[in-house]
């Protein structure tokens, strides 16, 4: 089999940088983001890798069709609404603008043998209403399109990564393949406990029967009528592994086998410039102090409905010795969510660096900050890139196993 990738919402090419090293050839990737006049991680995409075969153009606005032929396809796409509607031609038609359907329409047009995704966990529970139903019509248009999809929630860090960071990743592959084939006779459970996809590379305990949460429900056509029906009817929590194979899905609760994880301290930078410390009386430091307090207050809703709001306490300063917690985009600003550590060094406070945070994602160091660059990437948008980034160990220990 070619070893030939594309990459949709490339970002600054974190599947790239985990699939390469394992002899994939991307002949093609996408970057675009909307309402954005300085397509700053595009710039960067391509001071790392070059421009040839990278696309600045809206996805949705791409023909499919003249993208190049592939056998995987990946790519990080948002968690969206996914829900659909019948035209008044009765045709079927997703909301504009959701770029799981770009996804679709690559699949469709291209018919790749594999695909590789990645989202945030709360996909496969959303939306709050009802649950499942987003996840759900994706796995519907796949089967549509003749593919079966294996799935995983994966925290980095319960596999020796520093980073506490979940995300689901989903990997499916054609009825066509050799893959395909191999397993379509096996159990449904044994694939998510230890011979799909997953399993061998991030292994799982045996929980008890009653920890299990085993699920079992059709989404074919006898069950509903074409995807219209899914997202009206469909509603399953999902757990954090599954299959989806000939319009059956299986779904379970699993618990990872862990392993050591690498610390926060072990990816500090030695020499940290004076811009990321705190000094003592710069009112930065309460506020966090205080943001990351436990609390308890009364709220009231836009409704005028009274309740209690509370929040669990955070470390204050975050622990070194444990993996860091999830980096978000705002990781920048001040908010309860931004990591603040006290230097071992210098026994200062301080913010983490964008070095640091390219390295709790298993990016070179200053990666986001490219020599020849053709912007300024200032550091506010370091910390974007990787709020928005995956763990590209994660990909790079799933890369050994598409072959």
């Amino acid at each position: 089999m070619k070893k030939t990738m594309v990459e949709l919402f490339a970002g600054v090419g974190g599947f790239r940088l985990g699939l390469e090293p394992h002899g994939w050839k991307t002949v093609w990737a996408n970057q675009w983001e909307p309402s954005t006049r300085i397509q700053h991680a595009y710039e960067v995409y391509v001071a790392n890798f070059g421009s040839k075969n990278a696309s600045n153009e809206d996805i949705n606005l791409v023909d499919k069709s003249t993208i190049p032929d592939h056998t995987l396809l990946v790519g990080g796409f948002p968690c969206q609404d996914y829900s659909v509607a019948r035209t008044k031609a009765e045709g079927i038609q997703g909301k504009k603008g959701v770029l799981w359907w770009s996804i679709r329409d690559t699949l469709e047009a291209k018919k790749p043998p594999f695909f590789l995704l990645e989202n945030v966990d709360r996909l496969i529970k959303s939306p709050a209403k009802q649950r499942g139903r987003d996840f759900a019509v994706m796995m519907r248009t796949l089967h549509d399109l003749g593919y079966a999809m294996e799935w995983r929630v994966i925290n980095a860090a319960d596999y020796g990564f520093p980073q506490r960071r979940r995300r689901v990743f989903m990997f499916g592959y054609h009825k066509t393949t050799d893959y395909y084939k191999s397993v379509i006779e096996r159990d449904a459970v044994e694939l998510i406990k230890k011979d799909g996809f997953f399993a061998p590379t991030f292994p799982v305990t045996d929980p008890r029967e009653d920890q299990k949460r085993l699920v079992t429900v059709s989404i074919n056509e006898k069950e509903y009528h074409d995807l219209v029906a899914v997202s009206d009817l469909f509603a399953l929590r999902f757990e954090n592994a599954g299959v989806m194979m000939n319009g059956y899905i299986t779904t379970m609760r699993i618990e990872a086998k862990k392993k050591k994880p690498t610390t926060l301290r072990e990816i500090l930078v030695d020499d940290v410039d004076e811009k990321f410390y705190i000094n003592g009386g710069d009112s930065r430091l309460e506020r966090l102090k205080a943001m990351k307090g436990a609390k308890k207050e009364k709220r009231v809703s836009s409704s005028g409905f009274e309740y209690l709001y509370s929040e669990g306490g955070m470390s204050y300063p975050d622990k070194l010795d444990k993996p860091a917690r999830t980096i978000l985009t705002s990781e920048s600003s001040i908010n309860r969510s931004t990591h603040i550590i006290e230097d071992p060094k210098t026994k200062r406070m301080r913010l983490l660096t964008p070095l640091e945070c390219e390295r709790l994602n298993g990016f070179p160091d200053n990666w986001t900050q490219p020599k020849k660059c053709s912007v300024d990437i200032t550091d506010k948008k370091r910390y974007f890139f990787m709020g928005n980034a995956l763990v590209v160990g994660l990909i790079d220990e799933m890369a050994r196993r598409v072959q």
